[in-house]
């Protein structure tokens, strides 16, 4: 049986009203992707279909030992994935944002713009 949209009220008279329910609360914020070096990688890998290690290193001016705890967090999340692999002896890592990564961030980047559209209209 499909729920309805609205709770039943009972009137003094007996009567039954329909009453709205609350609009359901804004989805609460992705607070894996809103630490801002964990933003920067999911955001500079959205432009990008791959980036290495020392590319990110470089781009977003982050110690190897930041960026490392950092892509891992995200790569638990499955939000990217990490491919190593050697160039002659040298070894190369490169991240890739996941189908799972971009949906986090298409939708962490909505909550923001509501958030901000919100703030707006209540300061008129």
């Amino acid at each position: 049986m499909a729920k309805s949209n609205t709770a039943r009220l009972t009137r003094v008279d007996g009567e039954r009203a329909e009453k709205p329910k609350a609009q359901p609360t804004p989805a609460v914020l992705d607070r894996l992707i809103h630490e801002r070096v964990r933003l920067a990688i999911v955001s500079a890998l959205a432009v990008r279909e791959r980036l290495t290690f020392n590319e990110l290193k470089a781009l977003l001016k982050a110690s190897d030992g930041n960026l490392s705890v950092h892509a891992r967090k995200l790569e638990d999340a499955e939000y990217i994935s990490c491919d190593k692999s050697f160039e002659g002896r040298v070894p190369k890592t490169e991240y890739r944002l996941t189908a799972l990564g971009r949906r986090a961030l298409e939708r962490y980047l909505d909550h923001m713009e509501a958030l901000i559209r919100a703030t707006r209209e209540a300061a008129r």
